[in-house]
């Protein structure tokens, strides 16, 4: 697409050995440091992208963090960084980076929620949680910002063959994210991204569809998928030991 990128995250020097085995150029992406619970992180690097790269036209949200537990088990430290981390993170980059695509009346925020965000999964309850958030927050700034050049869309993916999945293997607790048919790569949630994302710019996007609209009955009908939840669980179970 010809973009120029500012990629961050928390851990910079696993950031910088991707950039270098993908074959970034120096004149297209540029690395940086952050922690999107730090506002003042955030600032450094709208200041880097102004200073850099022109702008920011499009803002991805994309950092995670998941652990497993029942909610009578869970301690402090896991609620505040599942808050911390998918809500406040969220938060704080939108804060930081709409005014200046209001000021350029030109803008585009793709946060990634989860199915989850619909259909809340128990033994991960802080993460389904943080994600209804993620949702509510996001159409809620798509309301506020609408005809002012903004747009938002919120990715609702199913589960997606990454570290944060892998973790789940070993939890019990866990088991209803493996009830899946299949799992998603995260290049399929790329692709969407980058093509149905970035081109119509959606209000909501779900990945894949059919599990969206599943997942849209049980926002409907929770009672529903209550009754449903223990063949969903034995399913998921079942696949989760086989792994």
């Amino acid at each position: 697409r010809g973009d120029r990128l500012l990629a961050t995250d928390r851990d910079i020097e696993a950031l910088r050995e991707h950039a270098v085995a993908a074959g970034w150029r120096d004149d297209r992406a540029r690395v940086q440091l952050l922690d999107v619970t730090d506002a003042q992180a955030w600032a450094e690097a709208v200041t880097t992208a102004e200073r850099d790269l022109g702008g920011i036209d499009v803002l991805a949200n994309v950092a995670g963090y998941l652990l497993p537990g029942w909610v009578h088990e869970v301690d402090g430290d896991a609620i505040d960084r599942h808050f911390d981390v998918n809500v406040k993170g969220v938060a704080l980059g939108m804060r930081a980076v709409i005014p200046g695509m209001l000021e350029r009346a030109r803008g585009h925020v793709i946060n990634v929620a989860s199915l989850a965000a619909l259909a809340p999964i128990p033994g991960i309850a802080l993460y389904s949680a943080s994600k209804y958030a993620v949702r509510a927050y996001s159409l809620a700034a798509a309301q506020e910002l609408r005809g002012r050049g903004v747009a938002v869309t919120v990715v609702c993916p199913d589960a997606v063959r990454t570290p944060m999945l892998e973790l789940q293997r070993d939890y019990e607790q866990a088991a209803m994210t493996f009830s899946a048919p299949r799992v998603l790569e995260p290049e399929e949630v790329v692709q969407a991204i980058l093509g149905d994302v970035l081109e119509r710019r959606p209000l909501e996007l779900f990945l894949p569809r059919h599990r969206g609209w599943l997942a849209r009955f049980a926002d409907v009908w929770p009672s529903t998928a209550i009754a449903i939840a223990p063949l969903l669980r034995r399913r998921g179970r079942a696949r989760q030991r086989a792994r």
